[in-house]
């Protein structure tokens, strides 16, 4: 009985359209940010920052990212792994250019950086839509692979050829470096989460988004009651390239802190990318938590079952995952499009009207 809008009266259009309408769902919701900060940082360790907070923390924002150009303007992707490496290697141009810059700076700046590459390889999609954009932006990943295995400068010149991050510090805590503790890289990628999933959310509420869900519903349509197609599509592009560096930079120098290109975000990362944003569900804030999270925890749970407890040989749990994810693609591209974020809103809807069956 506790999820009921009873007594709660809305007397300004604020609101009305907020967030969270129901008072449950918004305590809910401080109740997960109050837990995020005050108690995970005091309990976590190597293993489960390594294995599940971190990297679900980072795919959501790249799965935010995705979100805003496919879910909601419309334009398909498969270059997110590309702008990854974009955000990564200028993150590390940065920090060892200058040695003194913050590293909240540099993660910023390195959004911006792919923000811009990202709004140059959006061009195509004022001419193109569809299955010929998938392969603009495909082209895009190869290509930014190839340029920056190919050209020295980017990675220092390195025999290797991989990029190495170095020790950098917001305050007094440590951020990246083998000596960075897991609760400070957390918090530092908790906050990057909180404030883009915000304004995320804003944006695809305000005029801009209903602008990108314009162009995603009918181009056309869109254009003839005012909608600027270019300033629509190329801002989505900005934007969610924008949100991907940002993943990238944060992948590379807190997450993993040395990268080979190649292996690190090659096109399988898109892919990855773009299952979450499947499962999760398109168009939806939640579902790109939701996606990361089930893409994330999938294969630490069948490490656990199949592997530790059944005792099964690790390549035959990750054939269980390809099989599981694959079949999930296909039930949710069939039976429902919008992913996982839709079944929540759908036992969100029977719960509030419960026990009436409509």
């Amino acid at each position: 009985m506790l999820y009921r809008e009873v007594g709660e009266f809305k007397t300004s259009y604020a609101q009305d359209s907020q967030t969270f309408p129901i008072k449950f769902d918004r305590y809910r919701y401080y109740f997960v940010i109050l837990v995020g900060i005050l108690f995970v940082p005091f309990v976590i360790n190597d293993y489960w920052a390594n294995a599940v907070f971190l990297p679900f923390l980072i795919y959501a924002i790249a799965s935010l990212g995705l979100n805003i150009l496919t879910g909601y303007c419309g334009q398909v992707s498969l270059g997110t792994g590309g702008f990854m490496a974009v955000g990564a290697y200028a993150s590390y141009k940065l920090m060892t250019a200058f040695p003194d810059l913050n590293i909240l700076i540099i993660v910023v700046l390195s959004g911006i950086i792919t923000a811009i590459v990202g709004t140059l390889f959006g061009l195509p999609s004022l001419r193109i839509k569809g299955f010929y954009l998938a392969v603009a932006t495909l082209a895009a990943q190869f290509f930014l692979i190839w340029l920056f295995n190919k050209v020295g400068w980017f990675y220092n010149y390195s025999a290797t050829g991989m990029i190495t991050s170095p020790d950098r510090s917001f305050g007094n805590f440590l951020i990246t470096g083998p000596n960075a503790t897991p609760a400070s890289k957390y918090l530092f990628c908790f906050f990057f989460v909180f404030i883009l999933a915000w304004i995320a959310r804003n944006l695809t509420r305000g005029k801009i988004g209903r602008s990108w869900m314009a162009i995603r519903d009918m181009d056309i349509a869109a254009e003839i009651i005012g909608v600027n197609p270019l300033i629509a599509k190329l801002s989505a592009f900005a934007i969610s390239s924008f949100y991907v560096g940002i993943a990238g930079a944060l992948f590379f120098s807190v997450y993993l802190g040395a990268v080979e290109v190649t292996e690190a975000f090659s096109i399988q990362k898109s892919f990855i990318v773009l299952f979450m944003v499947i499962i999760g569900g398109l168009g939806s804030i939640f579902g790109s938590f939701a996606g990361a999270a089930f893409m994330v925890l999938l294969p630490v749970a069948l490490k656990n079952l199949l592997v530790l407890q059944f005792g099964w040989s690790v390549d035959i749990a990750a054939h269980f995952e390809f099989i599981i994810i694959g079949g999930l693609i296909v039930f949710f591209l069939i039976v429902e499009p919008h992913g996982l974020a839709q079944l929540w809103n759908l036992l969100k809807q029977k719960l509030r009207i419960w026990p009436f069956p409509y």
